[in-house]
């Protein structure tokens, strides 16, 4: 069973006082050997080739073995777990979100104001899960475990940094809960795929909610 998510930790702080912010992998720690780091890229090649070929749904451990061309031990101990895999298949496309909302050019990027950035990042983001929608709906077999990814943590200590220094008013860690619930993948997906929204709706919900809790 899983338990509960932990606290998010304290950001490092600049000499400035200001969190500085790291990219994060959606699983998996960054650092690996040589040898492991080419074979956890081998493993994931073959994933996204198969993916491509049938969909998230029908992705499975022992296809993902044979493609590879290993045995389906080799994939379990890399990657734990089917959602494993799944999850760290998103790693490469979250990892350039990530530079674009800590690294990039503004307005997403820090030489923007923060509410500025805070406007730019649910667009950006909505459109990031939008692309990967069956692939992040494929990997959520645990509702808790969404929360306590590494990637979804970046970001919500993002959203809670940027209205902090936006001045909002309130709880900021609770609020950035209630900004990332408003454009979670599902959500979006429901809103343009089954309600027929467009993503200009679904964007300007997101500057309304920004402009009410940091005014």
């Amino acid at each position: 069973m899983t338990g509960p998510t932990p606290p998010l930790p304290p950001s490092p702080e600049s000499p400035g006082g200001v969190p500085e912010l790291v990219l994060t992998p959606l699983g998996e720690p960054p650092l690996l050997r040589a040898d492991a780091a080419r074979n956890r890229t081998r493993l994931l090649d073959a994933a996204a080739r198969l993916m491509a070929g049938c969909g998230a749904a029908q992705l499975t451990m022992d296809a993902v073995a044979v493609a590879a061309g290993v045995g389906k031990g080799t994939v379990f101990r890399r990657f734990g777990d089917r959602t494993g895999l799944l999850v760290a298949l998103l790693d490469h496309r979250e990892q350039q979100l990530q530079a674009a909302f800590l690294t990039g050019p503004a307005p997403l990027g820090p030489d923007a104001p923060p509410l500025e950035r805070l406007h730019a990042f649910g667009p950006a983001l909505i459109r990031h899960e939008r692309e990967h929608h069956e692939l992040i709906l494929a990997s959520r077999t645990d509702p808790l475990r969404t929360y306590a990814v590494p990637a979804n943590r970046l970001r919500l200590t993002h959203v809670t940094m940027l209205l902090r220094q936006a001045g909002a008013a309130g709880d900021a860690e609770l609020l950035a809960h209630t900004l990332l619930g408003s454009i979670d993948s599902v959500l979006v997906h429901h809103l343009t795929a089954e309600r027929g929204m467009s993503l200009d709706r679904v964007d300007a919900a997101w500057h309304d909610l920004v402009a009410r809790l940091a005014p």
